[in-house]
């Protein structure tokens, strides 16, 4: 069985953005039930030199829609991070999911060797497809969905491992 790129992203993607979008429902209401104001949880951050929640979620959404885009020599769907409440954050992931799976599979089938090319803050990236989305996007979504997660797990949220994972319902 030949498995395209496609079926290496978008699914994964969107499993990953809708747990993601749980564990943040978990922590808004313990916060209402804690009395934690949204705007402190969303600005908590695991130690002073990391991205607080906001942004590690917003980093999320941005690794699958670029991707998703670099993949398929598309011009990627540009999302403001202007999100300041938990409501914004859910609209972003929403509309990220919706983005992502209107990609059709045929798109992505030069995929695997076309070369991709970005800025970061510490220079040009190169990759060819299959490196992009193994050694870079998927690291890096989950590294940010877990980064989430933790925040939202140190300040109290009754989470577990199941809740960043989904469960076979998600």
């Amino acid at each position: 069985m030949v498995h395209s790129m496609h079926q290496f992203s978008v699914p994964v993607y969107v499993r990953v953005l809708r747990n993601l979008r749980a564990v943040l429902e978990t922590g808004e209401k313990f916060a209402a039930e804690k009395g934690i104001a949204p705007e402190v949880l969303l600005a908590t951050r695991l130690i002073p030199d990391m991205l607080p929640l906001v942004k590690q979620v917003q980093i999320a959404t941005d690794m699958a829609k670029n991707s998703c885009a670099r993949l398929t020599a598309t011009e990627p769907l540009p999302f403001p991070d202007d999100e300041k409440s938990f409501a914004e954050l859910y609209a972003r992931i929403d509309r990220c999911i919706d983005y992502i799976e209107g990609f059709a599979p045929e798109q992505f089938e030069a995929s695997f060797s076309r070369p991709i090319t970005f800025k970061t803050r510490t220079g040009d990236l190169n990759f060819d497809g299959y490196g992009y989305l193994t050694s870079y996007v998927l690291p890096n979504l989950f590294f940010h969905a877990s980064i989430a997660y933790a925040i939202l797990r140190v300040a109290g949220a009754p989470l577990g491992k199941n809740d960043f994972l989904g469960g076979a319902g998600r």
